[in-house]
């Protein structure tokens, strides 16, 4: 790692230890940090009114942070270190966000903090479909189930490559690491096929919602599963005929079964059809990135 990089790296470790983060979450943490420092320079018109600094909205002040006090302590850290990428409803990258601003429905409401999100489904060489269920901890949608992995590029060099949509890539090959184990040798990043983008609103609960452009990224591939219990309580792989009973249940409220909304506009509106490409080898004849789907 080169020596700029050490001192933010030894500055994160002291504050995620401040907040109470176990050593396992810090080496994800600062593996994925390190990831990527080699990759080429932002592109585009869009990527460099990003890195030349669009709207950032105010962080969330010290009320923010006693109000919420009781939070998981990597949750709250997640919540209030990261920052989204802020973007129009054309992708235009416009600025950032603190996750925690991202996710207020009071923010969603007012319109400000739509941003960029990816969700990734990984099937094996079975050809079935990794669903997760997300660890009770989580602030938003806590124990429902969903895709692979689920979550947000952040607004840093690696993350905001638009070409050949690398940035998404990259944030997915590292929470895939963060939240299922699944080592970077095992997801290569041009393995990913990026074949669509949506963007869609909903509230979790009161107070949190989503309000997000997903990137909706596809691998085949068998990989070896450590999931994180902070992140994930449950893993399963499923065929067709099983994820249809979990919609099932889902939709007739059984055994406490609910799903992502995000997760079910896809299943509703896209992942059938796409699965037939899957199993027959022709995902990239199912790629539309010049749409994104208003759902």
């Amino acid at each position: 790692m080169a020596a700029s990089a050490a001192r933010p790296l030894a500055l994160l470790a002291s504050a995620s230890a401040s907040l109470g983060v176990g050593r396992r979450a810090w080496a994800r943490l600062a593996v994925s940090s390190s990831a990527g420092l080699a990759l080429p320079s932002i592109r585009g018109r869009r990527a460099f009114a990003a890195s030349a600094g669009g709207a950032v909205m105010g962080k969330a002040g010290p009320g923010a942070v006693d109000a919420d006090a009781g939070m998981d302590a990597v949750q709250r850290r997640l919540m209030f270190e990261d920052e989204c990428i802020l973007v129009d409803e054309q992708d235009n990258v416009i600025g950032h966000e603190s996750k925690y601003n991202c996710h207020l429905m009071e923010k969603i409401e007012a319109g400000h903090v739509l941003h960029r999100a990816f969700s990734v489904f990984l099937f094996n060489s079975k050809y079935e479909l990794l669903l997760q269920q997300r660890s009770a901890t989580k602030v938003t949608f806590p124990l429902v189930w969903t895709n692979t992995c689920c979550s947000h590029p952040l607004y840093r060099e690696s993350e905001l490559i638009e070409d050949n949509c690398v940035g998404v890539r990259n944030a997915a090959q590292r929470k895939l690491f963060d939240e299922l184990g699944i080592v970077t040798d095992e997801l290569p990043v041009d393995q990913f096929i990026p074949l669509g983008r949506m963007l869609y609103k909903a509230p979790s609960d009161g107070k949190w919602g989503e309000h997000e452009l997903d990137y909706l990224l596809f691998m085949v591939r068998d990989v070896k599963l450590n999931p994180n219990p902070e992140e994930v309580a449950d893993v399963k792989y499923m065929n067709r005929d099983q994820l249809k009973e979990l919609l099932r249940k889902a939709d007739a409220g059984e055994d406490g079964v609910s799903l992502s909304p995000w997760f079910r506009l896809v299943v509703d509106n896209f992942l059938m059809g796409w699965w037939d490409h899957v199993e027959r080898g022709t995902l990239h004849e199912a790629v539309d990135m010049s749409t994104i789907h208003k759902l």
